[in-house]
């Protein structure tokens, strides 16, 4: 079974939502899901479980306040995590053109910079076309959830 940190990036609640579904999905089945509303550095050194970026997009794709110091952290410290298995879900608003979705980018980016490996492809999900983010991530969890 897996063991899986999800940094959650949330302005009204979607995203947060969306963890809290994935962990309710996946503990029964034996899986450690911690989810971590304000990260730190220190919630993903010193061990090494597998990384859910689970984050909304605002303004012009930017990274959500609660997980912005986490991120300004990760890219100016860059604590190494080679080959440390990550996933990204990122809810945004395509209206918003080119920034859609950019928070999750910004994510993937940074990760890429501290030799993570990402499994899977980005699970985008546009609030023009649900308002149900949580049903369109589950099944693309147990796909990523297998490939770890």
């Amino acid at each position: 079974m897996a063991a899986i940190r999800i940094l959650v990036g949330s302005v009204y609640g979607g995203a947060l939502m969306t963890a809290r579904a994935i962990k309710k999905a996946l503990e029964p089945e034996g899986h450690a899901v911690t989810i971590l509303e304000n990260p730190v550095l220190d919630d993903i050194t010193g061990n090494d479980d597998a990384l859910l970026a689970c984050t909304s997009t605002t303004g012009q794709g930017e990274v959500p306040p609660n997980l912005l110091p986490f991120y300004l952290a990760l890219r100016e410290q860059l604590p190494q995590q080679p080959g440390r298995p990550f996933g990204v879900i990122v809810l945004g608003d395509s209206s918003y053109g080119d920034t859609f979705c950019g928070a999750g980018d910004a994510l993937e980016e940074a990760l890429y910079e501290t030799a993570a490996r990402k499994v899977g492809n980005t699970l985008r999900i546009d609030a023009l076309e649900t308002t149900e983010p949580e049903m369109e991530a589950l099944p693309w969890i147990r796909d990523w959830i297998t490939s770890l």
